[in-house]
């Protein structure tokens, strides 16, 4: 009896020209068209109302072009004037004291308050809440409402305090101290925003690292600056830039309050732009002082970000 040999079966592969991968490709080309049809329109305003008024103004910022008349190329005069006028000089200089002081209190405040609020503590979401509201009030709004605390005649607060001692003087019409008013609202601003960041930060930090420290005797200061302050790098990074950021280009208070006086004392690059463009109709000098102001930030962030990078922590 002789056994039957069976014939192996042999699977010819797909050709790479097949059915199922042309029909695989059409399904990603499909989608790839519905993802561009969602990001059209918002690519679209960007492309109008941001990337097209950014190169309007680099081309405006070498011409003399006001609301009357032609405009007419001047080179870089606009930048010449800019830098030998004396009032850009003294708001370059306010803006960047600005920023040197309203940025770390503020974002030491918000650390602070996020640490005390991190914990389970008896009232915790109310004061969350109220140290995070004026983030999401309007900045003229609350300005207004400062304006009227600090007003010398019918303030609430020179009414609470001069009769201990403390004195408002002119209140935002005092050159002395005026700058210091648009800097504790700038402040007053923005430290519940930043609060929430760091809580942010808190939340991804493990509890073992501070049962750990615990065991090991550690005191609440000594968690915070060898657990906590250090995990919190990424975090603090992310918060500086922005601060910063937003510190150079503070306006809204400025606007409201003061109108950059008195005498020109509370001044900053952004209300200078604003002055130049919308009140003395000068496009071309009112561009090359926002020029000036895009590199400033362009430069200081590229270099807090190469500084931060190299103290990423991970986790």
């Amino acid at each position: 009896m002789t056994k039957a040999l069976e014939r192996p079966t042999t699977v010819s592969p797909s050709r790479p020209g097949g059915p199922v991968r042309r029909r695989s490709g059409t399904l990603r080309r499909r989608s790839y068209l519905r993802a561009y049809a969602f990001v059209a329109p918002s690519i679209a305003i960007m492309a109008a109302f941001v990337v097209w008024p950014i190169i309007s103004s680099a081309r405006l910022s070498f011409f003399d072009s006001s609301q009357f008349g032609p405009s007419t190329f001047v080179g870089l005069d606009n930048y010449r004037a800019m830098f030998r006028d004396p009032t850009f000089r003294g708001d370059l200089e306010r803006t960047v004291v600005y920023a040197v002081i309203v940025t770390p209190i503020t974002i030491g405040l918000a650390l602070m308050f996020a640490v005390m609020l991190h914990r389970r503590l008896r009232g915790r979401a109310f004061f969350r809440a109220a140290i995070f509201l004026p983030a999401v009030l309007s900045l003229g709004v609350m300005a207004i409402a400062w304006n009227f605390l600090l007003n010398p005649d019918i303030g609430l607060l020179p009414h609470w305090l001069e009769p201990l001692g403390i004195s408002f003087g002119h209140g935002t019409a005092d050159p002395t101290i005026a700058f210091a008013y648009v800097a504790v609202v700038g402040v007053w601003k923005n430290v519940g925003f930043y609060m929430v960041m760091y809580l942010a930060g808190l939340a991804t930090i493990p509890a073992e690292l501070y049962d750990a420290a615990g065991v090991d005797g550690a005191s609440p200061f000594q968690k915070f600056r060898h657990v906590t302050w250090p995990l919190l790098a990424n975090t603090s990074a992310f918060v500086f830039i922005i601060a910063t950021i937003a510190s150079l280009q503070a306006f809204d208070q400025v606007y409201v309050m003061t109108r950059g006086g008195p005498y020109f004392q509370t001044e900053t690059l952004v209300y200078l732009l604003y002055r130049k463009g919308f009140q003395d109709f000068q496009f071309g000098y009112a561009s090359a002082v926002g020029w000036v102001l895009i590199l400033i930030v362009f430069v200081i962030s590229i270099v807090q970000n190469a500084f931060f990078s190299r103290r990423q922590v991970t986790y």
